[in-house]
């Protein structure tokens, strides 16, 4: 168990092999990434109560439209309003876990199951989602569609963390009437990085717990053990049969 409050640069390394540890014996990406938000929510804990810190825990990887299913699809272009082109990436929840029966599983999720990124200007109007691309230290266009010359390069490097600290009110946290105040929550932390394919990956806390921000910078090295379990399936399979 670790106290989100005051994880110790020792904890987090431990916490980092314990998520690279979890691709072991796994069958796709879709499995291992329900292992690290199981692992995330089981294990950060509210030290004055003792109790789960995370209200939720979602893992989220861009990926072709043209790759999803027929459901996503069909949900993407609810968000967009029309059929994305093929080459458009979604940032595409791959595996949650939380307080709710219905927050522990990917197909029975309401929203942000697939999210088509279709240009720099729909990214905008996410202001979750280009939050959390400029505060990764990403360019936009590295997301939407990565340059082959660069993704050695962008899979390569480490990023910052992506943090709120204060969830209500927040312009970048939406539905706060639905979610965050009803919930509890308090502080929001995502990590993630860049697999040899290009995609990006991220993993997103929303804490019940205030998380202060020297745990919020120490997150950014949980990327390194995440990337490890999942990179064997970069190239497939990402769901699971």
């Amino acid at each position: 168990m670790y106290d989100v409050t005051k994880m110790s640069q020792a904890e987090i390394t431990e916490c980092s092999n314990a998520l690279g540890a979890l691709g072991a014996g796994a069958g796709s990406m879709e499995e291992v990434a329900n292992r690290v938000v199981r692992h995330l929510y089981d294990n950060l804990v509210d030290p004055t109560t003792n109790q789960k810190s995370c209200a939720l825990v979602r893992f989220y990887k861009t990926h072709p439209y043209s790759d999803l299913d027929q459901g996503l699809q069909q949900f993407a272009q609810g968000i967009l309003g029309r059929e994305p082109e093929a080459g458009v990436n979604c940032l595409t929840m791959l595996a949650t876990a939380g307080d709710e029966p219905d927050w522990n599983s990917r197909a029975k999720s309401n929203g942000h199951k697939a999210i088509p990124l279709a240009s720099a200007e729909m990214v905008a109007t996410i202001p979750m989602v280009s939050r959390l691309i400029s505060q990764f230290g990403l360019d936009v266009g590295a997301v939407l569609s990565p340059d082959p010359m660069l993704i050695g390069d962008l899979s390569q490097k480490t990023y910052n963390t992506f943090y709120i600290p204060e969830a209500v009110g927040s312009p970048y946290i939406p539905a706060q009437d639905d979610f965050v105040i009803p919930h509890g929550v308090k502080s929001v932390l995502g990590y993630g990085g860049v697999l040899s394919t290009g995609n990006l990956f991220a993993v997103i806390m929303f804490s019940k717990t205030s998380i202060p921000q020297q745990t919020a910078d120490g997150f950014k090295d949980l990327a390194a053990g995440t990337k490890e379990a999942i990179q064997a399936f970069a190239d497939g399979p990402v769901f699971a049969a």
